[in-house]
């Protein structure tokens, strides 16, 4: 008969790169609320920067909801990478900027429409010369924006911006023509709801000569008719075109009614942002997270990470305590 020890094994008897390895598969949150108050060997896991090369802040865009501030937790976890982190994606928040890491080479910000000035995003991208992928969801992002980041991340692969769409956009290639003339490496692109023309849409030919998928969905400016679509349909492997289904996009493509709002520098107001999000493009992924239990409702700094009192594992006896 199996004895209980083998039925439930110990886990702190694990090799220390095994436990590593599935802590890494939470998210921040769960690292920063949950598995490092277990015991101290996990806690010492969960303050190694190699488990903060990557963050990932995704909600479901509920953020009032939350018992915790995911500002604050994800300050706290660009911290803890020490400069190591590579990814991190964002939703509803941007108080990363000052402490983006250089070596990041993916960035993700979904409806990051308020608190942050285009000059704040060009300070930021000076600081990130290894950047490979930069998508923008719901974000306020100018052209000016667009030529920094292109000028200073010149290793950038892939550029996402998507914006709601109207159903009769004003004509515009000041976003497309930046594109063009700043991100001659891109490989994918994607420019969901973009109000750009086949003018635009040339130069992108003409200056991107890697490109290999593109995606024109909701930019009802175009047309591809002529030489234009004639290079896209011979040239880019992977086309969606402006009338294609938007299924599987990820997030919110209802369309406004109307034209192009002009009362805004953008376009759109943020009350034109609805709380919203595709469950798929949540399935299977984590919550992130940050580490010690701070004070997330706005008491504590992220410095006191050692200041912080830690629940010990149920079993006082084990060698490590």
């Amino acid at each position: 008969m199996e004895s209980p020890a083998a039925r439930n094994p110990n886990w702190l008897d694990l090799p220390r790169e095994l436990t590593a390895s599935i802590l890494h598969r939470l998210g921040a949150i769960e690292l920063l609320e949950t598995a490092q108050k277990v015991c101290t060997t996990w806690r010492n896991i969960c303050k190694d920067p190699a488990m903060w090369r990557t963050v990932d802040m995704r909600n479901s865009g509920r953020t009032y909801a939350l018992p915790y501030n995911l500002e604050k937790m994800t300050m706290h976890a660009v911290d803890l990478s020490c400069g190591q982190l590579e990814v991190i994606n964002i939703e509803n928040f941007v108080g990363f900027v000052d402490s983006t890491s250089s070596q990041l080479k993916r960035l993700r910000l979904v409806r990051c429409y308020d608190g942050i000035s285009p000059e704040a995003f060009s300070e930021a991208f000076k600081k990130l010369p290894l950047l490979e992928e930069l998508h923008l969801y719901f974000t306020v992002f100018d052209k000016q924006v667009i030529e920094v980041a292109g000028r200073f991340c010149t290793l950038l692969k892939s550029f996402k911006l998507n914006i709601h769409s109207y159903e009769h956009p004003r004509r515009c290639d000041d976003e497309a023509l930046a594109i063009a003339e700043s991100m001659p490496e891109l490989r994918n692109l994607q420019l969901f709801g973009n109000k750009m023309t086949d003018d635009g849409l040339r130069a992108i030919l003409d200056k991107c000569p890697h490109l290999e998928s593109l995606d024109l969905r909701q930019c009802f400016n175009v047309t591809l008719a002529g030489d234009v679509g004639n290079r896209c349909f011979e040239r880019i492997k992977d086309l969606k075109r402006p009338l294609d289904s938007t299924d599987g996009c990820g997030f919110h493509t209802e369309l406004f009614p109307g034209e192009f709002d002009s009362d805004f520098r953008y376009g759109y107001a943020p009350a034109d942002f609805p709380l919203v999000y595709d469950k798929a493009d949540y399935d299977g992924a984590t919550d992130s997270s940050d580490i010690d239990s701070l004070d997330y409702d706005g008491a504590s700094d992220s410095s006191d990470i050692d200041s912080v009192d830690y629940d010990d594992h149920p079993d006082p006896n084990h060698p490590d305590y």
